[in-house]
């Protein structure tokens, strides 16, 4: 009796020891597992990621989009089969006869390549140091009290976005979608879209490749594909923390930022540049050349906007924002020269944004650059003058944050048309959503939605108004290798002859409305029965800083009642304070 006492006392002792490292060793091996499989996965089935394979002859093009080496052709019911054989014969004959040349065009195809991934790349950085912009910009116009809580979350969203889209996001939106300015991106098939068949016609829906960047995906073209697209799908992910700012916990922020770098934004992103059911409007119906959304006017600040504005009515107004008359209480951000850095950076950065869309700069008429950059500035004065001039009319003086945000609104809506427009155009879209952005703010607060910092009518509205400008205002001059979306010709808008493309601009627009909107109201209702979206009166009345972060933004200054969205005359009991 003894000796089993004594077993049992020594068992109970060390159980509760043994059990949790065992379970840890587990864990660890299974880990260790999954990532030699991961990289085992890489080595073998790798495309290129050493470089050297990337860049050939085959990459060649002049400025009409025209190979310098024929590829050779394998479908034999092609109609276009015995010309294609003949010009691919007729150059394997002369490669054969100057065999100099054809190395030479060896090294013109790695150069050319190398020069579009360089361009590629240096625009990502650019987008990437948006993100400085839209923390200064959010942070200014919100309260001191709430300063750390709103920094935090901009810098966390890159984390987290970056870490969802990584693993799940890319591979279910751009994995079926080859990049031919990048060297062709080894491992992103078109066959790897996930198809339905409606009406008779092919609807892709999402990718079904390159899941956490592995297998043939490994690659120095798809990677830098990668990241371009990650740092828009970070600027996305960013709107709705400015809709949502002041009042927002942190736990359910962190679970929206996977939710949105996974599944919102990548779908999305899909039907309209990952080669899925929207880009192919035209191919299927004759819409013009399908949905065409050049930057992301709609995929990246219409989807951010919306899913701010979704998340803004779930959580409420803030306290004191609203009297019961429906007069609106002014809420200042506390630091405006901080907010104006912000925009001149966004402002900035957009020079990424938008000429870094064309993925490279030599051949198919992708040196059109120039222009985008130009009609992107001359768009974003639009904005900034046509909302100081709205405010001067209507208030008579022009408000420095909502001058701000017409040349934000001015750069949104550009977005999308900047690759089809020219100078004339771009100003005057930027104008319309200068002015759009002023009347947008004003209706909102009418429908007591409210955004600190004014996210969703720049983003959300003037995103909408870019797509639409598409399907009215392109030219037809843009060549990029004389067709887009599979659908030959130029982009034309109704002002240049075809309706059809603002047909197409039209469903795109209600798409994302139903998608972003919609879905994101579904999701924030449902995360705040589990993860509570908003802090609790007493938290949102003192600050979020401390609360929730920590750490006070301002430790040496006091926090005064100027900084408080409660009046003085208001009651500190906080049941009468939200009925209210």
């Amino acid at each position: 009796m003894n000796r089993q006492a004594s077993q049992s006392s020594r068992s109970v002792r060390r159980s509760p020891i043994a059990t949790p490292t065992k379970r840890f060793a587990k864990m660890l091996v299974t880990v260790i597992l999954i990532a030699l499989t991961v990289i085992g996965a890489q080595r073998a089935f790798a495309g290129d990621p050493g470089g050297n394979k990337t860049g050939t002859v085959a990459n060649i093009q002049d400025a009409q989009g025209n190979a310098f080496a024929p590829p050779e052709p394998t479908d034999k019911k092609d109609p276009k089969y015995a010309d294609q054989l003949k010009a691919y014969q007729e150059y394997k004959g002369q490669a054969e006869k100057e065999p100099l040349a054809a190395k030479l065009g060896e090294s013109v195809g790695q150069n050319q390549t190398a020069i579009n991934i360089s361009w590629t790349l240096i625009t990502g950085f650019l987008v990437m140091f948006m993100q400085a912009g839209f923390a200064l910009v959010e942070t200014g116009f919100c309260r001191a009290k709430n300063a750390s809580h709103t920094m935090m979350m901009n810098l966390l969203i890159y984390v987290i976005g970056v870490t969802g889209f990584w693993s799940v996001g890319f591979a279910l939106m751009y994995g079926a979608q080859p990049v031919a300015s990048l060297g062709g991106t080894a491992g992103l098939d078109a066959t790897k879209e996930f198809v339905l068949n409606l009406f008779g016609k092919p609807f892709g829906l999402f990718a079904t490749n390159g899941w956490f960047l592995g297998g043939n995906v490994y690659d120095v073209g798809v990677y830098t594909i990668f990241l371009f697209q990650t740092v828009f799908m970070d600027t996305a992910a960013t709107i709705p923390t400015g809709a949502m700012a002041e009042r927002w916990t942190l736990k359910s922020f962190a679970v929206y930022g996977f939710f949105m770098s996974m599944i919102i934004y990548p779908l999305f992103g899909n039907w309209a540049w990952g080669g899925g059911w929207l880009s192919q409007l035209g191919a299927n119906f004759n819409l013009g050349h399908g949905y065409v959304d050049f930057a992301g006017s709609g995929v990246v600040h219409a989807v951010g906007g919306l899913c701010g504005l979704a998340g803004a009515i779930a959580l409420g107004p803030r306290i004191g924002k609203y009297n019961e008359d429906g007069t609106v209480n002014p809420i200042p951000g506390h630091h405006i020269p901080m907010g104006i850095l912000g925009t001149l950076i966004l402002a900035f950065g957009w020079f990424g944004f938008n000429p870094g869309s064309t993925l490279g700069v030599a051949g198919g008429g992708l040196d059109r650059v120039g222009i985008i950059a130009a009609v992107t500035m001359i768009a974003s004065v639009g904005g900034g003058l046509s909302a100081s001039l709205y405010l001067l009319w209507k208030a008579g003086k022009p408000d420095p944050t909502m001058v701000a945000n017409g040349m934000l609104a001015g750069l949104v809506a550009i977005t999308a048309p900047s690759g089809f427009v020219g100078a004339t155009a771009g100003f005057i879209i930027g104008a319309i959503a200068g002015v759009l952005v002023c009347v947008a703010v004003e209706f909102f607060d009418r429908l007591r939605i409210d955004d600190p910092v004014g996210a969703i009518s720049v983003h959300g509205v003037c995103g909408l108004w870019g797509v639409l400008a598409v399907g009215l205002f392109a030219d037809g001059t843009a060549f990029y290798g004389g067709t887009w979306n599979n659908v030959s010709g130029t982009v034309k808008g109704l002002f240049y002859g075809d309706g059809g493309q603002l047909v197409a601009q039209i469903i795109g627009c209600i798409t994302v409305i139903v998608w972003a909107f919609g879905l994101s109201y579904v999701f924030f209702k449902l995360l705040d029965r589990v993860v509570k979206l908003r802090v609790s009166p007493e938290v949102e009345i003192e600050g979020l800083d401390i609360p929730e972060t920590g750490v006070l933004a301002y430790p040496d200054f006091p926090i005064t009642d100027r900084s408080s969205s409660v009046p003085k005359e208001f009651p500190l009991d906080t049941t009468s304070i939200l009925e209210r």
